[in-house]
């Protein structure tokens, strides 16, 4: 059994991309950090694999404040390769603050890695084929535009909030928010009911899917079906363009994963966030 580093996204991709493919929209992260674009010469990428060359575990880390991302091919536990990938990143001594993976392997990779843990946050990871037809509600989608830029970012920070992940500040979300503009591949809608009361985004593509992000309505807009509305809106968009589309889910807000499921959202597995506590074993 051997460790591997990669150099690149490039070369991480040439062994990984067709095993974490079989599993599409479970590793639209990983590969999005392959087949994506930007600056990716700090990255992490690595792998673990058998006497016979077969990749048994992959994992990257794009830095600071992000967790480590692992995937163990075909879902299938291997403890050696675990064990054997948690040596080699203490060895490393890479400041990754924790991991996200299907649920079992970040416990079990947490449970080696760290002397104490705690499990921040569980997604639903959802897919969907075709969207089943709700009743929209009042107003209509239009896309995100430059004059959005002014509330925009701090929804997607209250947003960030309640779903207790990283919390990016204003000046950043609002320089990603126009390089979300400018991409002509991404969609970004706004629900518009005499004013802007909620929103979803397209933030991120595999080969053959898209990832819904950033569904967000004020606190005094909700119960109105406006995400519903969105967030079907969106889904058709996408599925115009590719053969499905997926989201995270907050596993503990029955509300938002109601809205995906009653749309044709379906689970595939539950993801968790686990942070490293204390000094590592």
């Amino acid at each position: 059994m051997n460790f591997i580093r990669y150099e690149s996204a490039e070369a991480f991709g040439a062994d990984t991309l067709e095993i974490l493919s079989e599993h599409e929209m479970q590793n639209n992260l990983l590969i999005s950090f392959i087949l994506g674009g930007g600056d990716k010469k700090d990255w992490f990428f690595a792998a673990v694999k058998d006497g016979a060359g077969s990749v048994l575990l992959s994992a990257a880390w794009t830095g600071l404040p992000f967790n480590i991302v692992l995937y163990e091919t075909n879902n299938k536990p291997n403890d050696a390769a675990l064990t054997l990938m948690a040596a080699e990143l203490k060895g490393l001594a890479l400041p990754f603050p924790g991991v996200l993976a299907e649920q079992g392997l970040a416990r079990r990779f947490a449970q080696i890695y760290a002397e104490r843990q705690n499990v921040t946050l569980s997604m639903n990871i959802m897919r969907l084929d075709k969207v089943i037809p709700v009743e929209k509600s009042p107003g209509f989608a239009r896309p995100l535009t430059e004059s959005d830029l002014f509330f925009v970012p701090y929804w997607e920070r209250i947003f960030c909030e309640d779903c207790h992940v990283e919390v990016f500040d204003i000046p950043t979300n609002t320089e990603q928010l126009r390089q979300r503009l400018a991409d002509s591949k991404q969609h970004h809608l706004i629900w518009e009911d005499g004013f802007p009361v909620s929103q979803a985004a397209h933030t991120r593509s595999t080969q053959n899917g898209a990832v819904v992000n950033w569904v967000y309505t004020p606190p005094h807009y909700r119960g109105k079906g406006y995400a519903s509305s969105v967030v079907a809106e969106l889904s058709c968009r996408i599925l115009e363009e590719y053969k499905f589309c997926g989201l995270f889910a907050d596993a503990a807000n029955p509300i938002s994963c109601g809205i995906y499921r009653k749309l044709g959202y379906y689970d595939l597995c539950v993801y968790d966030s686990v942070t490293f506590e204390g000094e590592k074993t």
